[in-house]
């Protein structure tokens, strides 16, 4: 019997993994929960063979969070389950130890398979991210500004791309405005971009965003 953990804010997103994963055969939800703090918590009271996580939780961000749970559970699989279809989170995902990188829009389709795969010891990718992934290794982008960004400073960039202001970023991260301020001068820094323009032009001709549609 594999035992699967499952870690994301959303109930309804939450409830449908469940039920996806409760009809399977040899599979069983052992524990859920709803953000970082519940989800270290759930690690370390729960034995369990894969955890499913959402890279896009309130508070810490999920690569940090991942980094954590390997430091703590090196043992424990990790499926990544986001709305992020970049590869640039897949590669950041996996270099922090996941096993599995999955999209929400696949996860009916692919869900019991890649945690079968996953709990099996071997890595899971679907085929569209597996052929960006391909791709992102065949360009001359050994040191593009964004690659110099930390987890944190990544995610900052991803949302002032987007268009999101310092309040909103820092209300959806669970930190102070002051914090986000400090974030992005590093960001505007280590990226050499004189303003938040130059940031989302630059993030439109990389073509970094284009499918990231999470609110």
């Amino acid at each position: 019997m594999t035992r699967v953990l499952i870690s994301d804010d959303h109930t309804l997103v939450r409830d449908g993994l469940r039920h996806i994963l409760d009809s399977a055969v040899g599979v069983e939800v052992a524990g859920e929960a709803s953000d970082g703090a519940t989800t270290i918590a759930m690690i370390r009271e729960i034995p369990a063979d894969v955890l499913v996580l959402d890279l896009s939780m309130p508070g810490r961000n999920g690569v940090e969070l991942l980094k954590q749970i390997k430091d703590e559970k090196p043992a424990l699989r990790v499926l990544i389950l986001t709305m992020h279809a970049e590869q640039q989170y897949a590669v950041r995902a996996f270099k922090a130890g996941a096993s599995g990188y999955l999209t929400k829009e696949s996860a009916s389709a692919e869900l019991v398979t890649a945690v079968s795969k996953v709990a099996s010891g071997g890595v899971y990718v679907s085929l569209a991210m597996a052929e960006r992934l391909a791709l992102s290794l065949s360009d001359r982008c050994d040191d593009l500004p964004h690659q110099r960004l930390s987890d944190r400073e990544f995610e900052v960039f991803r949302r002032i791309a987007s268009g999101e202001t310092i309040t909103q970023i820092a209300q959806a991260l669970s930190v102070s405005a002051k914090t986000i301020s400090t974030y992005k001068t590093r960001i505007l820094d280590k990226m050499q971009m004189p303003h938040d323009a130059a940031l989302v032009r630059y993030a439109l001709r990389q073509k970094l965003f284009e499918d990231d549609h999470e609110t």
